[in-house]
């Protein structure tokens, strides 16, 4: 058998053992991890919002980060082409390109693990410890972000809506964090697409967030 071939067994290819956990967690969920070579093909095709420090993705079956993690490496490359003079500045702008990246997972183990792996090429990029409020911050960040939940029935495990975090980045180095249930969210997204008659939308209910944060700054996130 040649390297990459795949081995059929009744009539379908089994998968590579590197894209799944257990062939359990396959059957139950569907589980199968997305290679880095896909990711990037699939990141390619949207490569101008991914250059986006802004950009915000959000991934609904995150699993253990893949794409995530991509996304940030290259949201880190646009920073640094921007802002790699400054080291206030790229500091600053690195944690508002992680602020923009969520993931919903339903499997709890693999939430642990996404954190993880995405808080990887952030750290290294910005040589930080696990001491530094910067890394703290960002910790806290993903805690936010990257939810243990079902995308589909917009719920967590014990019934609750799924609540996002909206970031922006205010200058001076302070952020404002605005929270929305993630299915008016969604309806945010189709009412600016359906219907563009409400150039007063923004009063409109599914544009009022649940709470507003008062602007922090890193210090303040990392506590």
């Amino acid at each position: 058998m040649k390297v990459g071939q795949d081995v059929v067994t009744g009539g379908a290819p089994a998968l590579p053992e590197s894209l799944v956990k257990s062939r359990k967690r396959v059957a139950d969920h569907g589980e199968v991890f997305t290679p880095t070579w896909l990711v990037d093909d699939m990141l390619d095709l949207v490569k101008g919002e991914t250059e986006r420090i802004d950009s915000r993705f959000l991934e609904p079956a995150c699993g253990s980060g893949n794409f995530l993690v991509q996304v940030l490496i290259r949201k880190l490359a646009a920073v640094e082409r921007r802002y790699g003079k400054s080291n206030f500045e790229k500091r600053h702008q690195s944690l508002h390109a992680l602020m923009c990246t969520y993931g919903i997972e339903l499997l709890e183990d693999n939430i642990a693990e996404c954190r993880e792996k995405v808080l990887i090429p952030f750290s290294e990029y910005l040589e930080l410890r696990d001491s530094d409020d910067l890394y703290r911050a960002a910790s806290y960040v993903l805690g936010v972000n990257i939810v243990h939940a079902d995308a589909l029935t917009m719920r967590t495990p014990l019934g609750d809506p799924i609540i996002f975090a909206e970031w922006s980045y205010l200058g001076r180095g302070r952020y404002q964090r605005r929270d929305f249930r993630f299915e008016s969210m969604t309806q945010r997204a189709a009412f600016r697409v359906t219907d563009s008659r409400f150039a007063d939308s923004g009063k409109h209910e599914i544009f009022t967030p649940l709470k507003v944060y008062k602007p922090a700054t890193i210090k303040e996130l990392a506590r």
